[in-house]
C-alpha cells in the first residue's frame, strides 16, 4: 500500500475487513497514543488497554470519526485522552493524572557523575510535571513531548488556543520555579540544561 495513502481511506478500507490497512494505521498511530497514554496513566498495562480500545472503538465505529473536522491523530488523542479520563473517574482518582517521562540517553562519552546529575536531574523533572495541576500536565504532555500544535492540543482538549497558551506558560513557570534552586545549587548541570528546554508555543 502507497505510503501517501490518506488516513481516510486506509480507515474506509479496515471498515470493510482489509486487515492490511488497519494494521497499517495502526503501526503509524500506536507508539504516539500508547505513550500518550501511559505519561498519564503511569501503568504499562493500562495505557496498552486505552490505546487497544481506542483502535477498536476506531473499527467498530468509524462514523465517530469526521475527517472535517480533525486530523485522525487527533482524534485518536481525544479518544485516549477520554478513556484515560473516565480510568481516572472509574477509580475516584480523576485529578490524579501522573506523568513519566524517559531517562535520558547515557553517551558513552559522558562521566559517571554527569550521568548521575542527569538522573537526577530526570527525577526532578517528573516529580515538578508530575505537580503541575493535570489540565497544565496534559497541554504540556500533548505540546512537549508529543510535539503536537497548539491547534491540535486545543482539538484534543476541547478548549481554544488561547486556553491551552495560557496552560502551558503556567505549566512552565511552574517548572521553573520548582527546578530554579537545582540549577543555582549545581553548577555542574550549567550544561545540561537542554532536559528542560522548551519549545516556543
Amino acid at each position: 500500500m502507497p505510503e501517501r495513502t490518506t488516513d481516510e481511506v486506509l480507515l474506509n478500507k479496515a471498515g470493510e475487513g482489509d486487515q492490511a490497512a488497519f494494521l497499517e494505521l495502526y503501526d503509524r498511530y500506536r507508539e504516539p497514543i500508547f505513550r500518550f497514554a501511559y505519561r498519564l496513566l503511569g501503568s504499562v498495562e493500562i495505557a496498552e488497554d486505552v490505546t487497544h480500545d481506542c483502535f477498536l472503538s476506531l473499527i467498530r465505529k468509524p462514523e465517530n470519526y469526521r475527517p472535517d473536522r480533525a486530523s485522525l491523530k487527533t482524534y485518536l488523542f481525544a479518544a485516549a485522552r477520554n478513556l484515560a479520563l473516565k480510568h481516572f473517574r472509574d477509580q475516584g482518582r480523576e485529578t490524579a493524572m501522573d506523568e513519566v517521562t524517559q531517562e535520558p540517553q547515557d553517551s558513552p562519552r559522558r562521566g559517571p557523575l554527569r550521568r548521575l546529575l542527569d538522573e537526577e536531574l530526570a527525577t526532578l523533572v517528573r516529580e515538578a510535571v508530575f505537580s503541575l495541576p493535570p489540565l497544565q500536565r496534559e497541554a504540556l504532555i500533548l505540546f512537549e513531548y508529543e510535539g503536537l500544535s497548539l491547534n491540535e492540543v486545543a482539538e484534543i482538549a476541547g478548549t481554544d488556543v488561547g486556553a491551552i497558551k495560557a496552560r502551558l506558560y503556567r505549566a512552565r513557570e511552574g517548572l521553573r520555579r520548582s527546578l530554579r534552586p537545582y540549577f543555582e545549587s549545581n553548577q555542574e548541570l550549567n550544561s545540561g540544561r537542554e532536559i528542560v528546554t522548551l519549545r516556543e508555543a
